[in-house]
């Protein structure tokens, strides 16, 4: 019933496929009758009379129509994708004006008592003109999120690194447009100079290179943190040290959270530090906006310990998959046997599922090589998830297809990297 459900609801999806509400509505409903029909298999509900005597037989049959179900919610989530990305351009470029109304009332607010300036009418066409630019990028990018393309890793995620590097890119043009602006309101008795010098004067005061070294080298460290963990993630991925499963979507939640979503500890402090430092920048560029605004060395210093802490995380983050021992299973009451063809076997290790793919359909995805023989793990309903396979342990029948004798076995992920291989014997 489930199952008819799930398929009913994707079927609604391909109709209302432009309306991002009928989208996520759909989505959310099949997503819950799967979990209802998971639940209902692992309590010993709903499985047919056929294969109910048979507990291989039976196994077999969940984890195929659970597998049937995970795919009909992932093909459903995937039809409401262009819905829901643009509904996330939508509400990037709803910020992004935002803070150019919050800038004007801002301003509006501090003139009651000070006048309006030609420093607040410059500062408002900037954000203007900087908005501006910003929405054509997203209308570019609109079918992948828009102001979010940027910022998203290959694995469909929000990159914490390229999000902190487009800010302070996007404080430096913010603060570049505005000292172009205000070049011509400057006059040489402001900084002090002759007439001789009525040209270059303001120009030469504006883009100090003392004052602004601060904030050319927070960007610069940035920008490096930014390569360099491209680099290193590159690097795991080509030694099958690092595991990647390609999100659904992205969400905000990946700029504090590992691929699988746990908070990382790492990428939280190196947003907080950098966040803060950039407000403080910015809040600079605020009191004075005549010049770059100037970044205090022990700030630069504080950012780069950040930086450093949070490449180190990225080098030691993952684990190649290793299979540590292949053991026959063993049932209460059975007694002890060599492994023969048709039992179940148990595969010991770690790394078998990799972050990010606990979901069903990237459990389908995991197979076991036996020999010439591949065979797919099967999965295991419990209320509340699975309990096969996990990251260290996996069960698989032996094929009837496997010969007696020396048989290797490795693992293939979902990620598509291969264990080491084991040997077993098979028994006739």
């Amino acid at each position: 019933m489930a199952v008819q459900e799930a398929r009913h609801y994707g079927e609604h999806a391909t109709v209302c496929a432009g309306c991002a509400h009928c989208g996520r509505t759909g989505h959310r409903r099949a997503v819950a009758a799967f979990l209802a029909r998971r639940d209902e298999l692992a309590a010993g509900h709903g499985v047919p009379a056929a294969v109910a005597h048979s507990p291989v037989a039976a196994r077999q049959w969940v984890s195929d129509e659970l597998a049937q179900s995970a795919r009909a919610v992932t093909a459903h989530g995937r039809e409401a994708g262009p819905a829901r990305l643009d509904l996330i351009r939508r509400g990037t470029l709803r910020t992004v004006w935002g803070a150019v109304l919050a800038l004007l009332l801002a301003q509006a607010l501090t003139a009651v008592e000070a006048g309006w300036t030609g420093a607040r009418t410059a500062g408002l066409c900037t954000a203007l003109a900087l908005a501006a630019l910003l929405s054509a990028a997203a209308h570019t990018h609109r079918a992948r999120g828009g102001l979010l393309a940027p910022l998203t890793g290959e694995d469909n995620r929000l990159s914490t690194t390229r999000t902190v590097a487009a800010s302070w890119l996007l404080l430096l043009s913010f603060s570049l447009l505005l000292a172009v602006r205000l070049l011509p309101l400057r006059s040489p008795a402001e900084t002090g100079t002759g007439t001789g010098t009525a040209v270059t004067a303001p120009a030469a005061t504006a883009f100090d290179l003392a004052r602004a070294a601060g904030l050319l080298t927070a960007l610069a460290l940035v920008a490096a943190v930014t390569v360099t963990a491209r680099l290193v993630v590159t690097a795991g991925i080509a030694a099958g040290r690092l595991q990647k499963v390609r999100a659904d979507r992205p969400r905000a939640a990946d700029l504090l959270c590992d691929d699988s979503g746990r908070a990382c500890l790492a990428d939280v402090q190196y947003l907080l530090v950098s966040g803060t430092v950039l407000v403080l920048a910015a809040a600079g560029l605020a009191h004075d906006p005549d010049r770059l605004p100037g970044v205090p060395w022990s700030l630069v210093l504080l950012l780069g310990v950040s930086a450093a802490w949070h490449l180190a995380a990225k080098c030691a983050e993952g684990v190649r998959p290793t299979i540590h021992s292949v053991v026959r299973s063993r049932e209460a009451g059975d007694l002890d046997a060599p492994i023969r063809t048709g039992d179940d076997i148990e595969i010991r290790g770690r790394g078998f599922v990799p972050p990010g793919a606990g979901a069903p359909v990237p459990l389908t995805r995991l197979v076991v090589r036996i020999g010439p023989v591949h065979a797919h793990v099967p999965l295991v309903p419990v209320p509340g998830g699975f309990a096969n396979p996990t990251d260290t342990a996996l069960t698989v029948p032996l094929p009837a297809d496997v010969e007696p004798g020396r048989v290797e076995v490795s693992v293939v992920t979902a990620a598509g990297v291969e264990t080491n291989r084991v040997t077993i014997d098979v028994v006739d």
